[in-house]
């Protein structure tokens, strides 16, 4: 691990934005593990997913420091935080990046457009061990406590035993007390999908407007090793990820195809 020697440093982002009560929750787990710098989004930014900043400058102020606890708040993304957290603002990268506590689940396809998830898979690609973390409570208030015991425990793991380069892992905490919670799962991703709907309104002055909304569809809700199934028995699943997304068994069918090299 890096500052081996040293007090540990650990990078705390989300994208529910800098006031979020899940973000502050996370980052005084982490303070029992060493420093923390927290560097989040101004304002919420869910459902950017891997989306930066190129068009705006961006910028990045110090709100705090105090009792081993950096706080900036970043004009940007999640995935901004984290890209000028490890190029500019701190001295080394640090040994662990952590992402939440999402209020909300980023189970199945959701992963592909959580900004929580998408700051998780940016530490993967800088090589730094990474854990996105989400809590199934949308509630701004919602309890974090038994959250709080199995990220302890989570965080612990990762930092005994590591993670391959390039792969993060994808958190998601049921609701529920700790004592209805059964214990940890380590699942595959669902394969699921999202039934999108847009509700039409108009506005003041004649003109149309939308809202997405919509349901989510589970395609296979009888799959005992996703991680839907472990978190509708109240089980936290642990999803490994990785940045490849090449069908490599695809790849090896595409072979057979004989296509010619020019048009």
């Amino acid at each position: 691990m890096l500052n081996k020697g040293k007090e540990k440093m650990f990078l705390v982002t989300n994208d529910d934005g800098i006031e979020a009560k899940g973000l502050k929750e996370l980052a005084d787990v982490m303070r029992s593990f060493g420093k923390v710098v927290v560097v989040a989004p101004a304002e919420p930014q869910s459902g950017m997913s891997h989306a930066i900043t190129v068009k705006l400058p961006l910028r990045i102020r110090k709100i705090s420091e105090k009792d081993g606890v950096a706080l900036y708040k970043c004009y940007g993304t999640p995935v901004d935080c984290v890209k000028i957290a490890c190029n500019h603002l701190l001295p080394e990268k640090p040994d662990l990046l952590v992402s939440g506590i999402n209020h909300g689940s980023n189970s199945s396809t959701s992963v592909f457009y959580s900004g929580t998830m998408g700051a998780a898979l940016e530490g993967s690609i800088n090589e730094v061990p990474s854990i996105g973390f989400s809590l199934l409570n949308l509630d701004h208030d919602a309890d974090f406590s038994a959250a709080r015991i199995y990220i302890q425990r989570i965080v612990r793991a990762v930092l005994d035993n590591g993670l391959p380069k390039s792969v993060c892992l994808n958190v998601n905490i049921p609701d529920a007390r700790e004592d209805e919670i059964k214990g940890i799962k380590f699942c595959r991703q669902n394969r699921g999908y999202w039934c999108e709907e847009f509700d039409q309104r108009t506005d003041p002055h004649g003109r149309n407007y939308y809202w997405l909304t919509g349901s989510f569809h589970n395609s296979e809700p009888d799959a005992v090793d996703t991680d839907e199934w472990a978190l509708a028995r109240n089980y936290v699943s642990i999803v490994p990820l990785h940045i490849d997304l090449t069908s490599y068994e695809t790849l090896r069918k595409l072979d057979s195809w004989k296509l010619e090299n020019n048009p």
